[in-house]
């Protein structure tokens, strides 16, 4: 696990790659302490009473049918999705931890302001006396936790964490259809509140270590506790970690912007998805201990062959069921090293293809926000950029400044700040989503690509519209990106030229930045110096549609 593999195809030792394997490499948790203290709180409190409980009260006795009704043994179907989801999970929860460490702060509030998080997986403190970007405070992760791991991976982890997703998803719904369609819902979903004291007598035996004799008939009834901890998995959680991650969406955010706020704010939502993945491992650690302590051979029998009873086959199928489980984890990290440009076109197939046309296409940006929404900190990113012409302009305020549009139109142009202002001015006060994770709140003025696209007349065979930049991408090379014409002409796509009612600042794109706000902010290019328009992405760069996607294998239209 500790060989990469260059864009060009040539493997190399992370140790001499300062990107991936940076010096410091310490990991390291902080946590608000008021929240620390709730949690801790919240853990030991339930293990406290039971304690108090035996000691004072005795061992309360547990019922004599749990979950009566119980359908007869598990098919065959509902073994295959339990398995289905170990598997999932595992690529979820390694593919989630990269994206995570990205930027490694969690927040409560959409204004990501630095020293506000509740919760970071990072020792720096963010200096103030010099610019410190979103992309230096990504940390490192050991590729033996994380898919991909190392540093700056996040393009390679978002398709294993969409892909695996998507799977997840589509396995949940068909349980979830079998699960009520079959009457195999009635293990999961509670029909008295009789259970809730009852699963509270159960726990109290199990925190106390006295575990309940498991029934020996091939009848296979949960337990109260198990009901209910299996039901906040299935119905609660599930459900959960896929309304959360939408709420996280530019494309959904930019349209619904109500959406975000049902979780308390695109942060929130964040929060809680991640907090939904520590909630999965502290389940399956649970779960698996349970297993051991009540009977494995029973247990595993009841689980692999669907009925309880004596003998070891059961052991033996899960623990190849397991080694599967390792070994896909294996050929998952060596493919997101090997074959990384193969696993960004099929998450692109995927997404032209079936999310595309489901959702995204249909979505157009009508997101606003009022001024008392500003953040009053915006995250800079991206390498400033080093080139003596863009200094010089800087130096003279931009009065120089010429934006060469060009390409397949019918008009070519070359517009001053001016000549900019002069053809029209809008704005709009919206949210933008980085692909790191944190998101901040600003006000932006300037002209709609809309109004551009009239004045240059792109040719019909003009799909595509490429912006250029003074700047570097993070491997060197100019930084470019590209859109779609037709994504141009949307509402709210504008060529920025003020931010908070004030010039653009040169650390946020000086002279001219994108917004396109159904898309993360990589794909909004700043410190722009030249447009495009040409037939396709494939004739520009190295063919797959910007600078992040050439090098770092991003997504082409990340509207999610």
């Amino acid at each position: 696990m500790g060989i990469a593999v260059t864009s060009s195809g040539k493997i190399e030792n992370p140790k001499e790659n300062p990107v991936h394997y940076p010096e410091d490499r310490k990991f390291f948790v902080w946590a608000w302490p008021p929240i620390l203290g709730v949690l801790i709180a919240l853990a030991l409190l339930p293990l406290v009473c039971a304690w108090a409980q035996r000691l004072f009260l005795g061992l309360p006795r547990l019922p004599e049918s749990p979950s009566g009704g119980t359908p007869l043994a598990f098919p065959g179907w509902l073994r295959l999705a339990h398995y289905l989801n170990f598997l999932l999970l595992t690529l979820l929860i390694r593919s989630g931890l990269s994206v995570a460490m990205d930027h490694p702060r969690l927040y409560t509030k959409d204004d990501c302001v630095p020293g506000t998080e509740w919760l970071r997986f990072t020792p720096v403190a963010v200096p103030t006396a010099e610019v410190w970007t979103a992309k230096e405070d990504a940390r490192y992760i050991s590729p033996w936790f994380a898919l991909p791991g190392y540093r700056h991976t996040i393009g390679v982890a978002r398709h294993w964490h969409f892909l695996p997703a998507l799977f997840w998803f589509l396995n949940g719904t068909v349980y979830m259809a079998l699960l009520l369609s079959t009457g195999q819902w009635k293990r999961l979903v509670p029909t008295s509140w009789h259970l809730v004291p009852e699963a509270w007598a159960t726990f109290v035996n199990y925190a106390n270590l006295h575990i309940p004799a498991s029934e020996t008939g091939i009848l296979y009834r949960y337990n109260p506790l198990q009901q209910l901890s299996y039901f906040g998995v299935v119905f609660v959680m599930a459900p959960l970690s896929f309304l959360t991650g939408m709420a996280m969406s530019p494309s959904i955010v930019g349209r619904f912007p109500w959406y975000p706020k049902i979780f308390g704010g695109r942060q929130f939502a964040r929060s809680i998805h991640f907090t939904l993945m520590a909630g999965y491992v502290a389940f399956l650690l649970v779960h698996v201990s349970v297993v051991f302590a009540t009977g494995l051979g029973k247990n595993l029998n009841g689980i692999v062959l669907g009925l309880r009873g004596p003998g070891w086959l059961g052991l033996w199928i899960a623990s190849a069921g397991i080694a599967s489980v390792v070994l896909a984890c294996c050929m998952a990290h060596w493919t997101a090293w090997r074959h990384q440009r193969t696993m960004q076109y099929v998450v692109r197939w995927v997404h032209n293809n079936v999310m595309r046309p489901l959702l995204f296409e249909h979505l157009a940006t009508r997101a606003g926000y009022s001024r008392k929404d500003i953040s009053p900190y915006f995250w800079p990113n991206g390498k400033m950029p080093e080139s003596l012409q863009w200094r010089a302009l800087l130096a003279g305020g931009f009065k120089d400044f010429r934006l060469k549009v060009g390409g397949l139109v019918e008009k070519q142009v070359e517009l001053s700040l001016d000549d900019l202002r002069t053809l029209g001015r809008v704005e709009h006060i919206t949210m933008h989503h980085c692909i790191q994770g944190w998101s901040g709140i600003a006000q932006w003025g300037g002209l709609p690509m809309a109004k551009l696209v009239e004045l240059v007349r792109p040719h019909p065979e003009a799909k595509v519209c490429v912006f250029y930049s003074f700047g570097e991408g993070l491997y060197g090379g100019d930084y470019y990106d590209t859109q779609r014409v037709e994504n141009l002409l949307q509402g709210q796509c504008l060529l920025a030229y003020q931010m908070n009612d004030k010039p653009l600042g040169p650390v946020y794109g000086a002279p001219l930045r994108l917004r396109v706000e159904n898309q993360l902010g990589y794909k909004m290019v700043k410190w722009i110096k030249a447009i495009e328009f040409v037939t396709t992405e494939k004739t520009v760069g190295l063919g797959h549609g910007g600078k992040n996607e050439d090098d770092e294998y991003f997504d082409l239209i990340p509207e999610i």
